[in-house]
């Protein structure tokens, strides 16, 4: 039974400053962003209102909650406002690595959908979209994200242009899309973002990503050209060949391979915290050929080879990985980095919780890319304050009808405590006094663990 003395939740009383402390120095990274004044002032306020308890976080129900009489000054930050967005997301990939880095972390890439009405906005079209289950109406954005010990944070993001966009000169135009874009594949996109990061220096020992990224050669051949380990998820019919000293020259497919490694090699390990509690498989690796490009870090020739999950009670339902690293790399730090891709799917359902970041009411390529910059800065925020009180998830209230609910007694360690209302507590002082919405009482999150 759980005591008060074991519970590793935080009062509101002790996380809300927290929180507001650390959305203040996200908001001071805007201020080298801006030249005028007031817009460096609006853009604050729209920060601080995407961490707010605001039940939409369109412009109308911000600019109330932050003292506004008319939206217009809110709506600026996105459309009127002469600001760079890439180069607030190199301050936001700053923040992230200056609190959050680690020599161990991981980059993971994935895309999340954004469902949507029309056929105006930048991107739109009908296509595969996670976010339902099924084909429908929407936008995809593909992002890398950071994960490591001390929490996990989205670093970067590139709105998926179809092919039918690209061949639409008037449809381009009308949403602003620049004209040196040209289309990319998901994988494209992912991989400019990686080499984005590492360039930039940031601590990833490791790559992860799934089948759509590990299956794709494109996206694995800059890794390996520069000596960048990956754990990438593949489709069971994924091509893979076998060369000496680890086997014969064939060519094989990844169940097929899979089928060879011996029964005393599988090793019943944890890869991370999920829902329902710790995530448990059974894991085998072999090496199926060296690595014959890129630089080998530790002086050794490195290899490529496949991973293997196991469900331990559904043993038919297996997943595989290509792997590129030092052959002798231990199975549990394997089985670490595959886990860590299921944190990016964490960080979109809170990100569209608790920021916001699915709530944008833009259509242009500008606003898209303005919207969901600082909605990553202000999740990194929420972030950066439950570290610093000793926790791994940012405490914000999840406010938003989100299309991946999570119930509080869902939540698990990887997640941190049931969200719990941290509101920034005043408006803007910008705005009128007494427009602001009045702040609900608060709910310990105490109360909910007893």
């Amino acid at each position: 039974m759980t005591t008060l003395s074991d519970c590793t939740c935080r009062a509101e009383d002790e996380v809300a400053p927290q929180a507001e402390r650390a959305v203040e120095d996200a908001a001071a990274l805007l201020r080298g962003r801006f030249r005028r004044t007031r817009a460096r002032r609006h853009a604050a306020d729209y920060l601080r209102g995407l961490v707010a308890d605001v039940e939409r976080k369109n412009g109308w129900q911000l600019a109330e909650r932050m003292g506004y009489r008319h939206p217009r000054g809110i709506q600026r930050v996105l459309d009127r406002y002469a600001w760079d967005a890439d180069l607030v997301r190199d301050d936001l990939r700053a923040y992230v690595v200056a609190a959050l880095g680690d020599g161990q972390g991981v980059l993971v890439v994935d895309e999340t959908g954004f469902p949507k009405q029309g056929r105006h906005s930048a991107g739109v079209a009908r296509q595969y979209c996670g976010t339902l289950g099924k084909r429908g109406n929407c936008q995809i954005g593909v992002f890398l994200g950071y994960a490591g010990p001390k929490g996990h944070a989205g670093l970067d993001r590139a709105l998926y242009l179809p092919q039918e966009w690209t061949e639409d000169a008037e449809r381009r135009r009308a949403a602003g899309v620049p004209e040196v874009i040209a289309f990319q594949t998901k994988p494209q996109l992912a991989i400019a973002m990686v080499e984005r990061a590492l360039d930039a220096g940031v601590p990833a020992a490791w790559v992860a990503g799934d089948e759509v990224y590990g299956g794709d050669s494109k996206f694995r051949a800059p890794l390996e050209e520069r000596g960048q380990a990956y754990v990438l998820a593949v489709r069971r019919n994924q091509p893979l060949s076998t060369w000496p000293p680890y086997g014969a020259p064939d060519q094989w497919t990844v169940a097929e391979y899979a089928a060879t490694i011996p029964a005393d090699a599988w090793r019943r390990l944890r890869c991370g915290e999920g829902a329902q509690g710790p995530r448990v498989y059974d894991w085998a690796y072999r090496p199926a050929r060296p690595a014959t490009r890129g630089p080998t870090p530790e002086g050794q020739p490195w290899a490529h080879g496949l991973l293997v999950r196991r469900h331990p009670e559904r043993p038919d339902e297996l997943a595989y990985y290509l792997v590129y690293a030092p052959p002798a790399t231990p199975l549990e730090e394997l089985a670490r980095v595959a886990g860590a891709r299921w944190t990016i799917d964490d960080m979109f359902k809170l990100a569209k919780g608790q920021v916001g970041l699915d709530q944008y009411e833009v259509r242009s390529w500008r606003g898209w890319y303005r919207h969901i910059t600082l909605a990553l800065l202000a999740f990194a925020a929420l972030t950066v304050a439950a570290r610093q009180k000793g926790g791994p998830t940012p405490p914000a209230p999840a406010t938003s009808p989100s299309p991946c609910p999570r119930p509080a007694a869902s939540w698990s360690a990887s997640s941190g405590p049931p969200p719990i209302h941290c509101p920034l507590r005043r408006p803007s002082p910008h705005g009128p006094a007494g427009v602001a919405a009045t702040r609900r009482s608060p709910r310990s999150a105490t109360a909910d663990a007893a």
